[in-house]
This record gives structure tokens, sequence and C-alpha cells, in this order.
């Protein structure tokens, strides 16, 4: 295997793993994670195309992959806190535990209609 082969993923391998969206508390879940903002943005971090993946276990930890719309981003450090609180407070969460990743980058083309609506894009 050449180092290209180990750096990409096998063809068909989603970049973004699929969400847990079966699980009784999803929904509850993506509620509170569009309780958290990108403060220099006026659209909610889960609207943004932020929040990759959302897995919940049997019972009921739940583990979010995010990312930010730039490396710099001056809130880095405090957003996946901000989302562990806001996922915290949903009712029977045992657990958070929040990623962040830049792979693969955030992109406009992330965001819902809803967001590029808001944010005049469409």
């Amino acid at each position: 295997m050449d180092a290209s082969t180990q750096q990409n993923p096998a063809e068909g391998t989603p970049l973004i793993a699929p969400s847990t969206t079966d699980h009784p508390l999803y929904e509850s879940v993506v509620e509170a994670c569009r309780s958290v903002y990108d403060p220099e943005i006026p659209v909610n971090i889960y609207d943004l195309g932020l929040v990759y993946t959302i897995t919940l276990d049997e019972e009921n930890a739940v583990k979010i992959v995010m990312t930010l719309t730039a490396p710099g981003c001056p809130v880095a450090g405090e957003m996946p806190g901000w989302l562990a609180d806001a996922v915290n407070s949903v009712a029977g969460v045992k657990d958070v535990d929040v990623e962040m990743t830049f792979d693969p980058q955030w992109g406009m083309d992330m965001m819902s209609d809803e967001a590029r609506l808001e944010l005049g894009f469409m």
C-alpha cells in the first residue's frame, strides 16, 4: 500500500461519517446544536454545517464531530464547550464528547438552505 492509498479513504467511503438519526434523542440533540451560534455569523452552527456527525449509543452517550468555518476562528477553543454544554442540557443525555476536525474542510456548500437564505446567498 503506497502513501496515497493510506491517506485517501476507500472509494465509496463518506468523507463525513453518518449520524445516528434513528436514535430517540437525535432530534433533541440537533435542536440543542441549533442553539449554539458562531458569534461572527447570525446562523446556528448546525445550519452552517459545522456539525458533521452526531452519534448516540445505547446508553445515550453523545459524540459530536464538528469543525469551524476557518482553523483560525477566534472562538476555536470555546465553541466545543458551548456545544457540549448545550447538548448536556438535553434530558436523557448521559455524556457528551465533542471532537474538532478540519477534514474535510468546511465549505459554504455545507450550509442548509435556511442558512444560505439568512445570509443572503439565495
